[in-house]
């Protein structure tokens, strides 16, 4: 099994690596509305609001995960420079958008041998 790679490091760690092309990812899982309620009287009242840090969890986890996929389908080792932006809850749902750019192996480049 190949190694794959998620590397928040905006400067190359390796000089063997050669960047690709900007990838992105988005995911909006949408909230109960139930829970929505219940999160806003415990938001007048004080306290952690589980349902939300877990709604932003999983919405990270699924941007992520997508990104990964979409990343070793155009046939990169990883993904470099990672950011996920500011996850925000709207309307009902979670909004969170992560990107990098791709990255090979010099040694796994089509033909690059410089």
């Amino acid at each position: 099994m190949s190694r794959f790679s998620l590397i928040a490091l905006d400067s190359l760690p390796e000089e063997n690596m050669v960047v690709g092309e900007l990838l992105t990812a988005i995911a909006v899982p949408a909230a109960n509305v139930v829970r929505d309620i219940r999160e806003n009287i415990r938001n007048l009242t004080g306290g952690r609001m589980i349902h939300y840090e877990r709604l932003v969890q999983s919405a990270v986890d699924s941007a992520l995960a997508d990104l990964a996929a979409k990343a070793q389908a155009r046939g990169y080792a990883g993904v470099i420079g990672l950011k996920i932006s500011h996850p925000n809850v709207v309307d009902g749902g979670v909004e969170v958008i992560v990107y990098g750019n791709g990255f090979t192996r010099r040694e796994e480049a089509d033909g690059d041998d410089s």
